[in-house]
């Protein structure tokens, strides 16, 4: 099943992200995907704000992975938009039972290594601030959580 999201501007975004952390669990894993500057590194930033996280949030393009362990969970932000090759040589798996939150943009270049169940969402640019979200949840916590904030 998939749920769409309209978002008029940044704030929309944010709180959805918001939202979405409310229900954040140990071992979540959301994927983010999208053209560039369509929200998903600002999605990133509203949901480590509500997780409690005060670090700056930027987009670990050129570090592929970030972590912030001081909130309520640690958050793994992932960039795989430069990976190339040797992808399990990263550990990027690893992350996944961490026991915090992993978000991952452009995470549909590494489809073949993603979880079976997680979040994907897909940012489509419609206009100069608006966004179409499409969610799609992978497994029952997943589902639960869309039903339960969209």
């Amino acid at each position: 099943m998939e749920y769409k999201y309209i978002s008029q501007n940044e704030t929309d975004t944010e709180e959805l992200a918001e939202n979405l952390e409310s229900e954040h669990f140990p071992n979540m894993v959301i994927c983010l995907n999208g053209e560039l500057g369509s929200g998903k590194t600002l999605f990133t930033k509203a949901f480590a704000s509500a997780l409690g996280i005060e670090e700056t949030i930027t987009s670990p393009t050129f570090n592929i992975i970030k972590e912030y362990p001081n909130g309520e969970l640690p958050l793994y932000h992932m960039d795989v938009y430069r990976i190339e090759n040797n992808i399990e040589e990263l550990g990027i798996d690893e992350y996944f039972d961490k026991g915090g939150v992993t978000i991952i943009e452009w995470a549909d270049m590494i489809e073949n290594y993603l979880p079976k169940e997680r979040l994907d969402i897909y940012f489509k640019v419609t206009g100069e601030e608006s966004r179409c979200l499409v969610i799609t949840p992978h497994g029952k916590k997943y589902e639960d959580i869309c039903e339960a904030i969209l």
